[in-house]
This record gives C-alpha cells, structure tokens and sequence, in this order.
C-alpha cells in the first residue's frame, strides 16, 4: 500500500485539468520516471511554481472538478512519481479519479464548506496530514493547529488501495 501521509501542497483553483497536470507533449514518453519533471508545469496559479513548489510534497488539496479535460492514465503517473499519492477535493472528474485509485492512489471529495475552511486555516501555513484510512479520518497539523476530518471511500476503492492498484488486486482475485 502506497503511502498517504506528508507535506501538503495546496492548489486554490477549481477545473485544473489533465492538461495542466502533465501537458499532452509528454504523453509519448515511455515511463512513468520520464513524467516526473513535467508534472504540473502549464499550470497557472498565482504564487505557485512548479519547479519550487512539488519539491518534498506528498498530498494536494484542491477545489472542484480536479482532473477534468482528456482521460489519461499519465495524470495519476505524474503524481505518483513525484511522491503525491492522495489529492484531496470538493470534486474530482470522473475518470481521473477512478484512474487513482486504479493505481493504488487515493482521490478523496470533501465538502466544499470542509475544503473552504482547511484553505483557509492551514495554506499559508507548512501542513502535514495523516491518514488513519481504518478509521477514514485526515488529521491535519500545523505548529499550532490539529484538527481531524472524516472521509468516506467505497470498499471497492478501499480494495484497490490496499492492494496496490488494480493489477494488484486482479493478481489477488482472478
């Protein structure tokens, strides 16, 4: 099982899509490694730079509708290589996030009201979370902040995080 514990990075945008994520030029590359530099690198996002921000990151928090545009696999791949293996939103496209957690990665939706107060108390602060994913809670910490928040997943999604991924978990059951 991967790991959803670290460093938070914040992106306050809704509707950042795949190609944002890891622009489609990329799409021919052979590996997953090959998408690591690339990751979020047409994003535009006031106060944000790829090249110093993703450094040491290991969650995104988010607003709605992350990951729409074109359905790729190389989104979640993008992350995965960087370290990133939960994104925390109010909305997540479809395929994106079925993607994730395909790939043994968590997208996981809470409120909007949830998600307002957590940008609002803890992204101009170093944020680190951890994920209790037996009890289903998020425990956020700053220096002078920690508070817990629920979240929900299928138990189907709950199998393929367990296992790894998709391919993990048919290895296990067929």
């Amino acid at each position: 099982m991967k790991n959803f514990n670290g460093p938070v990075l914040f992106l306050d945008r809704s509707d950042i899509n795949t190609d944002e994520i890891i622009p489609a030029k990329y799409l021919t590359e052979i590996s997953k490694e090959a998408l690591k530099p690339y990751l979020l690198e047409d994003l535009k996002l006031e106060g944000f730079s790829p090249e110093s921000d993703i450094e040491g990151k290991s969650i995104v928090i988010t607003r709605g509708n992350f990951g729409c545009g074109s359905s790729r696999e190389h989104a979640p791949w993008a992350f995965e290589v960087n370290g990133i293996n939960l994104v925390i939103g109010e909305s997540f496209a479809r395929i994106f996030r079925q993607n994730m957690f395909n790939c043994g990665m968590m997208a996981v939706e809470l409120p909007e009201k949830t998600i307002d107060h957590i940008f609002k108390n803890y992204s101009y602060k170093y944020t680190l979370i951890e994920t209790n994913l037996k009890d289903n809670k998020f425990i956020l910490k700053t220096d002078d902040l920690t508070e817990e928040f629920d979240f929900s997943i299928s138990d189907y999604d709950r199998s393929l995080v367990e296992a790894g991924g998709w391919l993990e978990f048919a290895d296990l059951h067929y």
